[in-house]
């Protein structure tokens, strides 16, 4: 199952794969056989990175899930500077080209901000890359965990963030909140204080595994 998002970039690609491997055949291009095979590889990456397997969310109002795939790379407290103006408990999730990239509620609650940023494409791992980089900031609201905050992030492959959260509409838990193409990170900003169910470079599951828990 491939996410929607994906489905124009993954019939082009088929339609230039096949078109590319014809050709090599037809004309007998040298060293023909290594560039398909080349080509078959691309577009088996392209499959595996636009993969939207079905999960069974974790739902529960006591935690706060992980909004995608990755590794945590970041725990920490830092000013947040753009919605809090104050300090922060960050918790980082880097993406490789290899996981799944929908991004996913972290929570239920109501969608109080959400803003675009264009940017640069530093590598995701890169310090400033979460106020430098092309980003979307969106803040969700209930009684249980207050306001949380989660960004994404493009990284130096990413080049479009898709962003389904509208200011006014309410969130569901592990359902779909947007796709970041070909990239990168997203980090939550969670009250001080907060519980974190997680440690550094331990490997997570969006809409599984628990950030945080009451």
């Amino acid at each position: 199952m491939f996410h929607k998002e994906g489905i124009a970039i993954i019939f082009t690609a088929f339609l230039v794969t096949a078109a590319l491997i014809i050709s090599i055949d037809y004309f007998e291009i040298k060293y023909g056989l290594p560039v398909q095979i080349f080509l078959i590889i691309m577009l088996v990456l392209i499959l595996q990175f636009f993969r939207n397997p079905k999960i069974t969310i974790n739902t529960n109002e006591n935690y706060i899930l992980s909004p995608v795939d990755g590794k945590v790379v970041i725990i920490e407290e830092v000013f947040e500077p753009e919605f809090f103006n104050d300090k922060r408990l960050q918790v980082s999730v880097f993406m490789s080209p290899l996981n799944v990239h929908v991004t996913r509620y972290p929570m239920d609650g109501s969608i109080i901000y959400s803003k675009y940023h264009p940017g640069k494409y530093l590598v995701a791992w890169h310090p400033k890359s979460s106020t430098k980089n092309e980003r979307t900031t969106i803040v969700l609201e209930n009684k249980k965990f207050g306001k949380v905050l989660y960004r994404q992030i493009a990284g130096a492959l990413a080049k479009r963030i898709v962003n389904y959260a509208k200011v006014g509409q309410e969130a569901i838990q592990g359902k779909d909140a947007g796709f970041i193409k070909f990239g990168s990170r997203v980090d939550l900003y969670l009250p001080i204080g907060t519980n974190v169910n997680v440690k550094l470079n331990e490997v997570v599951k969006g809409g599984i595994t628990i950030i945080s828990s009451k």
